[in-house]
């Protein structure tokens, strides 16, 4: 195996999806003493990253799933559910938000995460597809295969920056109000900078 290609992958991957480990460390927090919650927000994760590298592949080998028009309105993904994190936050204003609560919740489902993960990474497609087309069918198959092994890293990054006493504090008395701002920036970004509706 080629280990200069597998460096251009990782890389690749870093540059691309720096911004998820915020957005994973912010999941975790929102997640944090609900059954299971690591386990979707993983889940969630890999499918909406399986779904940019399906795009991207099938883009590379001439298919457009996607036309290049809709990508920016991928954006309306995460400014949706910021919008209803936001309202879900000022509802809950004010309360303590004791055990019960919080088991009510149940923290992030898989395919909200899946969502926000496929809508921000709608650029990674345009950088993923002329790579992947020069890289060919057995480069292709090297970078999927780091990239997916580097998703788990990043989980696992997110929840190591969520479980650190400093930050963990911090987001969970901020996090009901960062994820929603958090949200609503990266889908108004991907609508702004890909045109959608003329602005």
């Amino acid at each position: 195996m080629d280990l200069g290609i597998i460096g251009q992958a990782v890389g690749l991957f870093a540059v691309t999806n720096i911004d998820d480990i915020l957005i994973l460390a912010l999941f975790f927090a929102q997640g944090a003493g609900h059954r299971g919650s690591n386990r979707r927000i993983v889940l969630g994760q890999y499918l909406g990253f399986a779904a940019i590298l399906a795009v991207a592949v099938a883009a590379a080998l001439g298919a457009t799933f996607l036309p290049e028009p809709v990508v920016p309105y991928l954006g309306l993904l995460p400014l949706a559910l910021g919008l209803k994190a936001a309202r879900q936050a000022w509802k809950n204003r004010g309360e303590d938000g004791d055990d019960e609560d919080r088991e009510q919740a149940g923290g992030p489902t898989s395919v909200a995460v899946a969502a926000v993960t496929f809508a921000n990474g709608g650029d990674n497609i345009g950088v993923y597809v002329p790579v992947f087309a020069t890289a060919g069918i057995g480069g292709m198959s090297v970078y999927a295969a780091v990239f997916l092994i580097l998703v788990a890293v990043w989980c696992f990054a997110g929840r190591f920056f969520a479980a650190r006493p400093v930050v963990a504090k911090a987001l969970a008395r901020w996090g009901h109000v960062l994820l929603p701002v958090v949200l609503i920036a990266i889908g108004l970004l991907i609508l702004i900078e890909g045109g959608a509706f003329g602005l």
